[in-house]
């Protein structure tokens, strides 16, 4: 059995986003999502799969950056640099099979050279038998438990292949996982250069526009171009504290990409700001607590609750909590005990935030058990009311 409760914030108006407010940035997909709420701002044809060119290496270093963290790899690791991966065309590090270049050498390779070749390499370390297609194999696997449900990948590179595809969406569901899951490897996406061993210093340079234009809090993430794909790109910034997120493909040249790109981080600044109405820790309401040494247990988020707001707003917000009747002690601070849902008025979608308990509550002792089975009954056919707070 659960309850419903309508918690109402009334200092917190939103309008609708929808007509009105969409941005024209001339991509044959495109969608913008504010980074910490997860509201998609605006999309276009966002779930078509579509080439994604060297946008496909952001799912190449989520593998690695996970390899890191599992102890598979480590930074400092010397890799061997196969025939296949000194082969291979487009964008390069020049690398040669005499080269053993570290880990954190290869991901900036890929980061900020787009190196096909440092690809390869990383590739063919982490596949179980060796080779591209098979790391190619695990990474599609991948992308489909963690929800990028029209990815179908078939090279670490992003090079042209049939059927190597993903949508705009698969594309901001990544970027968000690379930017929460790797916080301090995120920090390579901000490099505006690198240098590799003194080899061809005119292309060490990071191609991505919000980068090179020095724009306000951008810090990534990846640029793509194959005559397939057109001209693509991935991008985040921090804009007044907020994060926008964004992914653009099929853009027709590299100066269309780099105006879309920019105009999406101003729209994002000049139609919305950002308002808090619960912060981390904060209380939402109080839980009865069944057979504990309190009556209730205070429920709360786990991080700031932050919304885009368009400037001219005017409706008000509500939020759906629900939660069991009561929660059963022991109780360990942190313990998920309910969930925030926000349906948000214009945007047509939901956001979620899991309701926490705010401190520890031990089990009652024999009084305390004699008067909850007396409750037990009562509660039974009437649950108990649950206290928002004001």
């Amino acid at each position: 059995m659960r309850l419903r409760t309508v918690l109402a914030f009334a200092a917190i108006f939103l309008l609708s986003a929808g007509t009105g407010r969409a941005i024209q940035t001339g991509a044959i997909s495109a969608l913008v999502q504010d980074h910490n709420s997860g509201l998609i701002l605006f999309e276009h044809n966002a779930d078509q799969p579509l080439p994604p060119a060297s946008l496909s290496k952001l799912m190449t270093l989520y593998m690695v950056f996970e390899a890191l963290e599992d102890g598979r790899l480590s930074l400092d690791e010397k890799l061997q640099v196969s025939s296949a991966a000194k082969s291979k065309g487009g964008s390069t590090m020049f690398l040669d099979t005499r080269d053993r270049p570290t880990v954190e050498d290869l991901i900036r390779g890929v980061v900020v050279l787009s190196g096909n070749d440092a690809c390869v390499v990383l590739a063919e370390a982490l596949s179980a038998d060796g080779t591209e297609g098979g790391f190619a194999r695990d990474m599609t696997a991948r992308a489909r438990e963690l929800g990028m449900t029209s990815t179908s990948l078939l090279n670490s590179t992003g090079l042209p292949e049939p059927d190597h595809l993903m949508s705009a969406r698969d594309l901001v569901l990544l970027t968000t996982r690379l930017i929460n899951d790797f916080p301090e490897q995120y920090a390579y996406f901000a490099e505006t250069e690198f240098e590799f061993d003194g080899r061809a210093p005119a292309n060490r340079f990071n191609r991505n526009p919000l980068l090179k234009n020095s724009v306000e809090g951008a810090d990534g993430l990846k640029t793509g171009y194959t005559r397939d794909s057109g001209y693509g790109i991935a991008g985040s910034a921090i804009q007044d504290g907020s994060r926008v997120s964004f992914v653009l493909l099929g853009l027709d040249s590299s100066s269309a990409r780099a105006q879309a790109a920019e105009k999406v981080v101003d729209w994002y600044r000049k139609q919305f700001r950002t308002v808090t109405p619960l912060a981390k820790g904060e209380t939402v309401l109080e839980v009865p607590v069944w057979m504990g040494s309190q009556g209730t247990v205070g429920a709360t988020i786990d991080r700031d609750l932050r919304f885009p707001v368009p400037f001219a707003s005017n409706e008000r917000l509500t939020a759906n909590v629900t939660i069991e009747p009561y929660v059963e002690a022991p109780v360990t601070e942190g313990q998920k005990i309910g969930e925030l849902v926000l349906e948000v008025p214009g945007f047509d979608q939901a956001v979620s935030l899991p309701l926490r308990a705010s401190s520890d509550v031990d089990r009652g002792g024999l009084v305390t058990a004699s008067i909850y089975r007396l409750k037990s009954l009562w509660q039974k056919y009437f649950p108990p009311a649950l206290t928002p707070m004001q």
